[in-house]
């Protein structure tokens, strides 16, 4: 078991020399932290465009390739409310380090992979990326003044909506020019910088829970995930009626309903469900299941259109690095909107941007529906979808923040995380489902009926999500302004 000391016995934050590191401005806190938002993207989206070349680059069977997605999704939701944990009790700094120290070493190994099997491993290693997001926006409200979290989450949010947009681009010109190996070795490069970085630039939280880490806990939300993960991203290929599926899902019901009896009745729960089960809590990750599906759906959509060929009917035949420049203006807008999401929040309270971030993510998803005819029109249908996810991704870190004790932000991001990545799971897979049903001729590409009814169901998810949003309940004011104390259990 780990065991936490008590918090007044915890010391300040040294480097290993034994010198506390000068407390760094709070804007130069937040440009790193939203670095790292840049390095989660590239790691996320490195392997997605090269998935249709990987079963000739490494021998293997398209049903193998896809294992490069599935093994990273699987490991980052099981790794994300672990490190969350971890960070309220030893340091979300710390555990930061530790998620770059694992991202690092996984592309590292990928680099150097001689085929599948390592290669998975790396990918399993490099899933610690999705602890990366809700740790750093943590930090941001225990180290930055108060008037300085809204720009900070935001600006970390969007840094993700931006790194998607620019790593498709970069895939392709490093793919085509130096090797699919050089992505993961620069992956690497820049997990070391962002450690020396976070390490020298962002000072550590001084607020602890304390008391022992819920291993029995971690090994039933973890199999919950697993089960669950494994049967929304593999159903397509292994048939949503199959013993295996059914019985995943299944398993998910057994552990989920194991784990939450179990979770209500130990002192320092991995996942404290009475905080999770709050309307402001819940009904916020719900929307961020929603906000997940609609936000991907364009990113995923959006570049198969634009390199889809003119015979279609609806592609426009651009290559690979074109069609990532054409979508560059949309992660341009999530970093400008960013800025623009922190004021809104400030002035109206961030329920009132995600409830016109998530109108925004819907009106952009029912335009895509519309098949744009020209790249323009596309283009504008992209920006309006991504400055609504620009929205609604910066107000979501802080509704929650709003609503949780500020000893226990790590773990409650982390949950949202998960949330989010649900709903981005389930979109690949919804998608899959469709664009496999509808195709133009015998085995040809996906027909427009098929991305219409992709971007029906993500806006009238972004939809759902607005009315999700309308229904929760502000939190309490005493949330809000006093932190609960750090205690330590055992």
């Amino acid at each position: 078991m780990f065991r936490a000391r008590r918090p007044h016995q915890q010391p300040e934050s040294t480097h290993p020399g034994g010198t506390a590191p000068a407390p760094p401005r709070p804007g130069v806190a937040i440009t790193v932290l939203a670095s790292c938002g840049l390095l989660v993207s590239l790691v996320q989206t490195m392997v997605v465009p090269l998935l249709p070349r990987f079963p000739e680059l490494l021998d293997v069977s398209g049903s193998t390739a896809s294992w490069l997605i599935t093994a990273n999704l699987v490991a980052g939701a099981v790794s994300a409310p672990v490190l969350g944990r971890l960070g309220d009790m030893f340091g979300k700094r710390r555990m930061l380090l530790v998620a770059l120290g694992l991202v690092g070493v996984g592309s590292l190994l990928g680099a150097l992979a001689p085929g599948i099997e390592l290669l998975l491993v790396a990918r399993v290693l490099q899933g610690a990326a999705f602890g990366v997001i809700a740790l750093g926006m943590s930090l941001t409200r225990d180290v930055l003044p108060a008037d300085r979290v809204g720009s900070g989450v935001g600006l970390m949010s969007s840094s993700l909506g931006f790194g998607g947009a620019i790593g498709l681009p970069i895939t392709g010109v490093v793919a085509q020019f130096a090797g699919w190996r050089w992505l993961f070795a620069g992956a690497a490069v820049l997990g070391v910088l962002q450690i020396l970085l976070v390490r020298r630039l962002v000072a550590e939280s001084r607020l602890r829970t304390g008391g022992r880490f819920d291993v029995p806990g971690a090994f039933g939300v973890g199999g919950a995930l697993v089960c669950l993960l494994l049967a929304i991203s593999k159903g397509d290929d292994w048939g949503w009626t199959s013993a295996t599926v059914l019985g995943l899902f299944a398993g998910t019901v057994v552990l989920v309903t194991a784990t939450a009896w179990y979770e209500l009745r130990v002192p320092a729960p991995l996942v404290d469900l009475r905080v999770s089960a709050r309307p402001a809590v819940l009904l916020t990750n719900l929307a961020s299941v929603l906000v997940g599906f609609a936000m991907f759906a364009g990113f995923v959509l959006a570049t198969q259109i634009l390199q889809a060929p003119v015979s279609t009917g609806y592609g426009f035949g651009l290559s690979l690095v074109v069609a990532g420049l054409v979508l560059l203006p949309m992660g341009g807008s999530m970093v400008v909107f960013s800025s623009a999401s922190a004021r809104l929040s400030r002035l109206r309270g961030p329920r009132t941007t995600l409830v016109v971030g998530t109108l925004l993510l819907g009106a952009g998803n029912f335009a895509f529906a519309a098949m744009p005819s020209t790249v323009p029109l596309l283009m504008a249908a992209s920006t309006v979808a991504a400055v609504g996810a620009a929205l609604a991704y910066s107000a979501i870190p802080l509704t929650i923040m709003r609503a949780v004790p500020e000893s226990e932000t790590a773990a409650a991001n982390s949950l949202n995380t998960l949330a989010r990545q649900l709903g981005t799971s389930s979109c690949t897979a919804v998608v899959a489902a469709v664009t496999a049903t509808y195709v133009l001729g015998d085995g040809g590409p996906p027909s427009a009926t098929a991305y219409t009814i992709s971007f029906v169901a993500a806006g009238a998810a972004g939809l759902l999500a607005t009315v999700l949003v309308l229904l929760t309940p502000a939190p309490k004011a005493e949330t809000v302004a006093a932190p609960a104390p750090a205690t330590a259990h055992g």
